[in-house]
């Protein structure tokens, strides 16, 4: 399964926006407030959304400044979530959110709406900072 999040245009250069996303910490600064628990260390975190089991995702690749990808630590619910991040000038970027999923069809049908809902919150976050 694969979602994507609006773009977005944050008012900070690519550099900066790569720089933040890049400390798993700053992720609890924009993952939405129906939160449960948050906890990171370098290169990965755990959280967990109000009805929703625990996810942990850790830092797999980064391309500076261009894009980072986290992958989920589950292998009973594997799947990335990639930043995009593009230039738009020099104090401004794109960012777009892409999640990569290996869902079975059913589950499939039952994420997908949450999960497009957390990602486009993510987006409007990442574009508050």
């Amino acid at each position: 399964m694969n979602l994507e999040s609006p773009k977005v245009t944050v008012q900070k250069s690519n550099k900066e926006i790569f720089d933040f996303l890049s400390k798993t910490e700053n992720f609890e600064k924009i993952i939405p407030e129906n939160i449960d628990k948050f906890e990171a260390k370098e290169g990965t975190f755990k959280f967990a959304l109000k009805g929703m089991p625990e996810l942990r995702l850790n830092l797999q690749e980064q391309e500076s400044p261009k894009k980072i990808v986290l992958a989920s630590a589950s292998d009973k619910f594997p799947f990335t979530l990639t930043a995009n991040i593009e230039e738009d000038s020099e104090t401004s970027s794109n960012v777009i959110l892409n999640f990569d999923g290996n869902i079975n069809p059913m589950m499939a049908m039952m994420v997908k709406k949450p999960l497009q809902k957390f990602l486009d919150a993510l987006s409007e976050n990442i574009e508050k900072r």
